[in-house]
């Protein structure tokens, strides 16, 4: 069952409580910077367990020890609320590995 996509003041309400995150290509997207490539990959696969059980995958990247992660709910067409718990999640998983 697919979310509904978020509304334009909803989104903007969303990041406000998302510091770091915003709106690009109609995805929530953030870069995390870590001390080292060790951390970001720590990162990557604490979270890994987390997004697995949540059924909802991020489109993500790594490069040294920075990872870029974009989110968006493909069958809703944008942004839904599964994304903003998302978010929510890897930036408690983030704020423990800094």
């Amino acid at each position: 069952m697919a979310r509904q996509k978020l509304s334009d003041t909803e989104l903007q309400s969303a990041l406000g409580l998302l510091p770091g995150w915003a709106i690009q290509s109609d995805k929530l997207h953030r870069e995390y910077k870590f001390p080292d490539f060790a951390h970001a990959f720590g990162f990557m696969a604490t979270s890994a367990v987390l997004i697995d059980k949540m059924n909802h995958h991020p489109e993500w990247c790594n490069v040294y020890n920075r990872v870029t992660v974009d989110l968006t709910t493909h069958d809703s067409g944008g942004i839904t609320q599964n994304d903003v718990e998302l978010a929510r999640v890897l930036e408690n998983i983030a704020g423990k590995l800094a």
